[in-house]
C-alpha cells in the first residue's frame, strides 16, 4: 500500500507540470501587446508607447521556452535590475477585475467558492450514494421508480435555469433565503473588527468560530438555494451510476454465494456488494468535481456569490489574462489533486489496484 501511494505521489508533479505547460502554451500564443496586461499593475492602462517598452522589460518578445522558465521561476530584468518572481514563487500576475495580485485574489475567493462546495457535496454523495443503493435494492419498488424518475427530471434542468427558478420563487416571491453570503444586519457585524474575527473567510466555520449563531444561520440560510442549484444536477447522475453499479454487483456469483450460505440480506449488502459496487461510483465521484466547477460559475453569477466562479465570469468578460490563466491553474491543480485522492480510494476499496 506504501509503495502505491509513493507512486501516485511522484507522478502527481508530472502530471501538473504537464498540464500547466499546456495552459501556458495557450498564454503563449496570445501577441505580445495583448500578454502585456498580465504585468500591468494599478487601474490605469499603458499608453501605447509604453507598451513596447513593457514588452522588452518582460520578455514577452522571447521564444517559448525562454518565456516559460522566466514565467515559472521568474527573472532578473537586464534593465530595471530588478528580480521578477514566477509562478512557483507565487507570483501569477495582476488581476485588472479585481484590481489586486491574482493569487491575492485566489486567496480571498476560494474560502467562499469552498464552503459553497462542501454545503453541496455532503448531499451530493451521502443523497446520492444511499438513495442508489436503497433503489438498486428495491428494483421496481416504489422506492426505485420515485428516485428514476427524480434523478431524470433533476439531469435534464440546467443549472442556470433551476437557479433562476428558485431565485424567483423563494426570494422574489416569499422573501425567503437571499442573495449574497448574508444579510445587511449580519454583514454589518462582519464588517466590524470589535465584533468579529475572519480565520477563514468562510462565514458558516468563522461564525461558530466567533461565537455568533444569528450569523452562522443567516450564512447557511444563504447557501440553501446555491446549495440546490450546484447539487442537484450532479447528484442526480450520481444516483444512477450508484443504482446501476450496485444493480451489476448484486447479480454476481460472491453475492448469490453469500446469501445461500444463509448470511443476513443486511450483511451481503454492506459487507460483500456495497464496497464492490464503489469502485465506478468514485470514478463519477471525481468528474462531478469538473461539473461542480462549471456549474459555480452561472451559480455564483446567479446568486451574486463573489466566489471563484464570479471572479472568472468577470475575469474572462473583462479581457482579464492573468485572472483567467490565474483560475485555469487552480482548476488543473485542483482536477490532478482530486484525481490523486480518487486513486487513493480506489487502492482502500479495491486490493487489486495497490498489489497489481
Amino acid at each position: 500500500m506504501l509503495s502505491y501511494i509513493i507512486r501516485r505521489l511522484l507522478v502527481v508533479p508530472v502530471i501538473a507540470f504537464i498540464l500547466i505547460l499546456i495552459v501556458f502554451a495557450l498564454f503563449y500564443s496570445l501577441p505580445p501587446a495583448v500578454k502585456v496586461y498580465a504585468f500591468l499593475g494599478g487601474d490605469k492602462p499603458p499608453r501605447i508607447s509604453e507598451i513596447n517598452g513593457l514588452i522588452k522589460l518582460h520578455h514577452l518578445d522571447q521564444g517559448f521556452l525562454t518565456q516559460f522558465k522566466e514565467w515559472l521561476v521568474g527573472f532578473t530584468s537586464d534593465q530595471d535590475g530588478k528580480f521578477y518572481p514566477g509562478l512557483l514563487q507565487g507570483n501569477l500576475g495582476w488581476s485588472v477585475t479585481a484590481k489586486m495580485p491574482v493569487s491575492q485574489a485566489l486567496g480571498s475567493f476560494i474560502p467562499v467558492t469552498f464552503e459553497l462546495v462542501i454545503f453541496s457535496i455532503l448531499p451530493i454523495l451521502i443523497g446520492g450514494v444511499y438513495l442508489g443503493v436503497r433503489a438498486a435494492v428495491q428494483q421496481n419498488r416504489i422506492l426505485d421508480q420515485l428516485t428514476r424518475m427524480m434523478s431524470i427530471t433533476a439531469y435534464s434542468v440546467p443549472v442556470f435555469v433551476l437557479g433562476l427558478v428558485l431565485l424567483l420563487v423563494f426570494y422574489g416571491g416569499f422573501g425567503l433565503f437571499g442573495t449574497g453570503r448574508l444579510s445587511n444586519a449580519s454583514n454589518n457585524i462582519v464588517q466590524n473588527p470589535a465584533l468579529w474575527h475572519s480565520y477563514t473567510n468562510m462565514y458558516s466555520i468563522d461564525a461558530l468560530l466567533n461565537g455568533n449563531w444569528d450569523v452562522f444561520w443567516d450564512a447557511v440560510l444563504h447557501l440553501i438555494l446555491p446549495m440546490i442549484t450546484l447539487s442537484f444536477v450532479n447528484w442526480a447522475l450520481l444516483v444512477r451510476i450508484t443504482r446501476s453499479s450496485m444493480l451489476n454487483t448484486l447479480k454476481e456469483d460472491y453475492v448469490n454465494t453469500a446469501r445461500a450460505k444463509g448470511l443476513k440480506e443486511k450483511f451481503v449488502i454492506n459487507k460483500h456488494a456495497f464496497r464492490n459496487a464503489l469502485i465506478p461510483v468514485i470514478t463519477i465521484s471525481t468528474l462531478l468535481i469538473g461539473g461542480l466547477l462549471s456549474g459555480l460559475v452561472i451559480t455564483e453569477t446567479v446568486f451574486g456569490i463573489r466566489g471563484v466562479g464570479l471572479y472568472f465570469q468577470k475575469a474572462a468578460t473583462g479581457l482579464d489574462i492573468a485572472g483567467v490563466l490565474g483560475f485555469t491553474i487552480f482548476v488543473t491543480i485542483l482536477w490532478v489533486l482530486t484525481n490523486l485522492v480518487a486513486d487513493l480510494m480506489y487502492a482502500f476499496v479495491d486490493p487489486r489496484v495497490r498489489l497489481g
